[in-house]
């Protein structure tokens, strides 16, 4: 008798063309890992009183003092604040008066009010300013003249400050072209189909440069650096106090920006700067090197609020000595228009930066409310403390009808159960 060969069950299967494997076949449920099945290790603290207070406390302890630091320091700034948005056309022509107590404001530690320091005064002359071969502007220049009660810096920063102007609109904040602005001689073509709108080409076809909203509106008025007023420490009376509009800009900033390779005859200066360049781009008047002007830069940064500082000059190595300047302002930019209001920030800084007490102020209400909070909690537990697990206040130990009795509406007679 021969032995018989077992045969496998699969050999027909696996001699079928057709035959998929299953094994083989790819699935989609996750790995049998700890991540993969959420079988992490996680730890629940269980908050009671004994846990919870402490960190009250813990939090206002530390919170409060470093509020109380941070506004000391934001209070070490000294500065004087000069709104002159209505200096044309308050401010008399060619004779100095006393600006309004609502229009400036002193910070400085030997007098922290504005009570005890000389009141500004302002005054308005026209100038003929030239920007170049035919572009000749009448302006109006704003004289103001303030008092520093206490030497301050180095540094010194000069701002210009602007309200109720929204740098953050969507639309505003797109509207550039950054190949334009490193310098790439961009197509027309591809302006009219870019960022740019609402401003992206000419009548004449030809492209703006720079395009878009915010060069459009650039900040164009022009602050000369401070004068000191009667010293006597040179052969002149007056003496400039040299403020540069170098090193403004962030060092990032600087890298996205570039010599253009446009030709004068290849692009159009943007709507707003027709009275520089009254004639648009000529061999005299090219187009600006956008790598150099540290201002443009600065503006071409958008804020986020609609109140906002912007450095316009600094001097990083003298005291600003005390006494009396006067700055000369080329007014440029209107705000009356869109009801904004503009100033002047003249101003020191700190280790924390400039004059900015929210910060501190928010550290200390954050603080406080976490010391009551601590405090009342404390003071509710020792009181009427409850125990750890407590079922007094579970809703089904309540004395009340039960959910299925008041949906029915039937009232529970003498002797019956409620069910």
């Amino acid at each position: 008798m021969s032995t018989t060969e077992p045969v496998r069950t699969d050999s027909i299967h696996e001699q079928d063309p057709h035959f998929v494997d299953e094994k083989k076949q790819k699935s989609r449920r996750p790995g049998n890992t700890a991540f993969r099945q959420q079988r992490l290790k996680a730890w629940q603290p269980i908050l009671t009183p004994k846990t919870v207070l402490p960190l009250f406390f813990a939090v206002g302890i530390i919170f409060a003092p470093i509020g109380g630091l941070l506004i000391w320091a934001s209070s070490q700034v000294q500065e004087v604040v000069l709104d002159y948005s209505d200096c044309w056309p308050k401010a008399p022509m060619g004779n100095f008066s006393t600006m309004e107590p609502d229009l400036y404001s002193y910070s400085f530690k030997s007098s922290p009010n504005s009570t005890s320091i000389s009141k500004p005064q302002w005054k308005r002359d026209q100038t003929l300013v030239h920007y170049g071969p035919g572009a000749e502007v009448d302006t109006t220049v704003c004289s103001v003249r303030f008092d520093l009660p206490d030497p301050i810096g180095p540094p010194v920063f000069l701002y210009y400050r602007l309200t109720n102007f929204y740098q953050n609109h969507r639309r505003y904040v797109a509207s550039l072209d950054d190949n334009q602005l490193k310098g790439d001689a961009v197509s027309n073509s591809t302006i009219k189909g870019g960022s740019c709108n609402p401003l992206r080409l000419a009548d004449n076809g030809k492209a703006y440069y720079p395009c878009g909203l915010i060069a459009n509106s650039l900040f164009n008025d022009t602050f000369a650096s401070p004068v000191l007023l009667n010293t006597r420490k040179s052969s002149a009376d007056n003496e400039t106090y040299p403020m540069t509009n170098k090193n403004i800009a962030w060092a990032s900033d600087k890298d996205l920006y570039g010599k253009t390779k446009y030709t004068p005859d290849q692009v159009m200066p943007p709507r707003n700067w027709a009275l520089r360049y009254p004639n648009g781009y000529t061999e005299e008047q090219p187009p600006p090197d956008l790598s150099e002007d540290e201002g443009f830069q600065v503006w071409m940064r958008t804020a986020g609020l609609p109140t906002f500082s912007k450095l316009a000059l600094r001097n990083d190595n003298l005291t600003m000595a005390a006494g009396t300047y006067q700055i000369d302002i080329q007014l440029n930019f209107p705000v009356s228009v869109y009801g904004g209001k503009k100033m002047i920030v003249i101003s020191t800084r700190t280790i924390m930066g400039g004059k900015n007490p929210f910060l501190g102020i928010a550290y200390v209400v954050v603080g406080g409310i976490c010391i009551v909070l601590g405090t009342l909690f404390t003071i509710t537990h020792l009181i009427k403390p409850r125990k750890l697990g407590d079922h007094t206040y579970l809703s089904w130990n309540n004395d009340q009808p039960t959910t299925a009795t008041v949906a029915s509406g039937r009232d529970v007679r003498p002797g019956m159960n409620a069910a």
